[in-house]
């Protein structure tokens, strides 16, 4: 693909779709009339099972302050507890102005690549159970499909036990 192929993307959905071609992914970033902000809104939007969705989440360390990432199904809900455990201290839900800061997108299109600076990721184990998986690209209408195995090879995160046991 060429950049021209990429100029009827929004500034952000075209940056992520930069950063996996550069990578050597073949995922194509689309851009819907409809909101993918929330799992729900995404799963509908493109017709797939709400597991199947990947909801990328910024914590922050409460002692550190860096930024972790956690790229959780989107049926699940993240065991915080656990999720201290794996990175050594207390964490916390990043709030809208740290996300922006540290990700260089808001809320809602985060995606799992193209981020301001590298970020310890952390991928639910639960999406390894479906063939196919739809991330955020930037914008909260952006998205595009990838495998499981891609969106590890991507963000060199470690598969966990993350979701919160009910």
């Amino acid at each position: 693909m060429s950049a021209e192929q990429f100029a009827h993307l929004s500034p952000a959905a075209r940056r992520v779709q930069e950063v996996l071609t550069a990578g050597g992914f073949q995922c194509e970033v689309i851009e819907l009339p409809t909101s993918t902000r929330t799992a729900s809104e995404a799963a509908r939007a493109v017709g797939c099972a709400l597991g199947q969705i990947v909801k990328s989440l910024v914590f922050r360390g409460r002692e550190s302050g860096r930024p972790i990432l956690v790229e959780a199904s989107g049926a699940n809900r993240v065991d915080e507890r656990r999720l201290g455990e794996l990175v050594g201290e207390p964490i916390e839900r990043a709030d809208a102005d740290f996300v922006k800061e540290r990700t260089g997108f808001a809320i809602g299109g985060v995606p799992p690549v193209g981020h301001k600076e590298p970020l310890e990721t952390f991928i639910d184990e639960d999406l390894l159970h479906y063939e196919r998986v739809w991330a955020a690209a930037g914008t909260p209408s952006a998205l595009f499909a990838l495998t499981p195995a891609e969106l590890q090879a991507m963000t060199g995160g470690r598969v966990v036990a993350i979701k919160q046991q009910l």
